[in-house]
């Protein structure tokens, strides 16, 4: 008689152990301190990020307008404004948006190139891979951004065996022989 008793005691306890087991999953814990900090962060690098966009679509209208005139002042116009997004971004947003803010800083290279100042540029791409280490941009025809410019710029390493357009490294290699 004994083991029924105890199949219908606990057969009768368990729904109540189930429920007692389900509120104290139930139950709210506070949240951890840091979760408002966390909030603050995120909502700083949003609006960072707002910012940074708004000044870049400034510099690529710029953009246009300097390649519909032709004017080099608009080109280094543009290069100060694309740098200057890149610099007002600050530390706290730096990874994010990778991928568009190198192609932001890589139509600045190339508008200094265009307006001139090729030591500017230089020092740009310089910056361009520091600030992107490991990192490069390619052309439509798989060229690579870095080693093109690198090699437009003469940067110390010939076009022979860079990842560059063919017809520029041909025209380098042209360049090259002709100035011996």
């Amino acid at each position: 008689m004994q083991p029924s008793f105890f199949r219908s005691a606990i057969r009768a306890a368990l729904p109540v152990f189930c429920l007692a087991g389900l509120l104290t999953g139930c139950v709210s814990v506070p949240p951890p301190a840091e979760g408002i900090g966390y909030r603050q962060a995120r909502f700083a690098e949003i609006e960072a990020m707002r910012a940074y966009r708004a000044c870049r679509d400034e510099g690529l209208g710029l953009d246009r307008q300097a390649r519909a005139a032709g004017d080099p002042g608009r080109y280094l116009a543009v290069a100060r404004i694309l740098e200057g997004c890149e610099s007002d971004l600050g530390p706290s947003a730096s990874a994010l948006a990778t991928e568009e803010r190198m192609r932001a800083y890589a139509v600045s290279v190339q508008a200094r190139l265009k307006g001139g100042d090729v030591a500017g540029a230089r020092a740009s791409l310089e910056r361009f891979a520091e600030a992107f280490p490991d990192r490069d941009l390619f052309f439509d025809d798989g060229a690579s951004f870095i080693e093109t410019l690198d090699a437009v710029l003469g940067g110390g390493r010939s076009a022979a065996g860079a990842n560059v357009p063919r017809p520029l490294a041909e025209e380098l290699a042209r360049v090259a022989r002709w100035s011996r």
